[in-house]
Parts: C-alpha cells; structure tokens; sequence
C-alpha cells in the first residue's frame, strides 16, 4: 500500500494542524528579579540585559510582559544583607520583599500566573539552601522553613511555588502545609536538575546569595570526559 504522508504537509494550515510542537509567549516563564527601593535597575553582570527591578518596575515589567502575551512569571528577591540570619528569618516576614512583590504583580496583572522562588540562600547569612548547624546543612529544620515559606507566598496570592533548595522531603512538607490551610489550589513547580550549570549560576550572581565556607565543602560532581570519537578512514 502507498503511503501519502506529504498529504499531511500539503499546505500550512495543515502543517501547523499536525506539528508536534508550537511554541508561543505563553510556554515561557519570565524569571523577574525583585530588590527594596523605587525607580531601582540595576544590570545583572552575569545576564547581560537583564536586570533587577524595584516593586514599581517590576510592575511594569509584568504589565509588559503580559503585553507580549507571557502569562506567567517567576519571583526571586534579593534581600538586604541586614536582614539576613542562619534561619532565614525575614522569609517568613508577611511584609517582605517577596510576599509584597507577589501582591503587588496580582494588583496590577490579576490574569498573570505568579510563581514563587522558595529557598533559603537569599535570606541566608551563609548563602546557602538550608539552616547551618555543626559546619553542616541540616535537612529536617531547613524544610520546616520552606514549609512555612511557601505557606507565606500562598497567602500572599502566589499561584505556585517553587523550592530550589535539595533538602530531602520538602516536596511532601510543603504540599501538607498547604493542604492542612486550605490552599487546595496552589501549585508546587519542579526545576530542572542544575548543581552546578551555566543556567543555575547566574542566579546566585542575581541575588547576592554565593555561598561562604561556613560548612564543609560537597563531594564535586565530575561529569566523565566523553571517549573521542573513533577515526574514520
């Protein structure tokens, strides 16, 4: 039997009908970085063109980028080096930075989808995911926070959250808190794996958060050297 697959691209009405992927604004997530003050834009140096904005601009970026038919966004906040401590305490805070931010966005854009960053390394002194103890990260304190944390953006109106720490059992801990105050509707978004690839640096350059050596330095992840192609004759 003759197969006429080239009638499945026959014209472009057909074409676009039967294409296995199509993307618009709306497949993206535009990440928006958030910092204290007003008329604030600072470059980030590791993103070239991309900056970080005070709550008015950040507004208007959400107003702009909704404009352009995105119709989701990413919060990360950088926090003010004074407010940062071992537990992140100002994470919690219902008038920080990140909870008047997810506000301030659902006011001005009520139809853009808002997710939230939820870590410990902007808020904390060490800059890093989790609450140090003993020269160490402990999991279990660390996902109490993220817990709470999450509870906090939810309250605030954040459609989903999204944990970028690695601290084990956080998704659970998070989902119960939510459940257990009747945000049914708040959504948890997974990242890609990152450790330590050239999308996920930049970030910590975005939010002033670099680690310091308050606890023992991780295993390395070596990435073996892929064996060189055989010649051909």
């Amino acid at each position: 039997m003759i197969r006429r697959n080239r009638i499945l691209r026959t014209s472009p009405a057909i074409r676009a009908m039967v294409a296995e992927t199509i993307l618009t604004p709306a497949d993206f997530i535009a990440p928006l970085f958030v910092v204290e003050g007003k008329g604030v834009k600072e470059e980030i140096a590791s993103m070239p063109g991309y900056f970080r904005h005070s709550l008015d601009g950040t507004v208007q970026e959400a107003k702009d980028l909704w404009a352009m038919g995105i119709r989701s966004v990413l919060l990360f906040i950088k926090c003010a080096d004074e407010l940062k401590d071992n537990k992140g305490t100002e994470a919690l805070n219902p008038d920080g930075l990140m909870q008047r931010a997810i506000k301030a966005v659902k006011d001005a854009v009520p139809g853009m989808v808002v997710m939230t960053d939820v870590a410990l390394d902007p808020f904390s002194s060490y800059g890093h995911d989790g609450i140090v103890e003993n020269e160490e990260i402990v999991n279990d304190a660390t996902m109490e926070v993220l817990a709470q944390m999450s509870l906090s953006h939810a309250q605030a109106g954040a459609d989903f959250v999204a944990p970028s720490d690695m601290m084990d059992g956080r998704i659970g801990a998070i989902r119960d808190i939510l459940e257990e105050n009747n945000f049914t509707k708040t959504g948890i978004m997974a990242y890609s794996a990152k450790y330590a690839s050239c999308f996920y640096g930049p970030f910590r350059d975005a939010l002033d958060s670099a680690p310091v050596s308050a606890i023992r330095k991780p295993t390395r992840w070596i990435t073996p050297t892929p064996a060189k192609p055989s010649a051909k004759r």
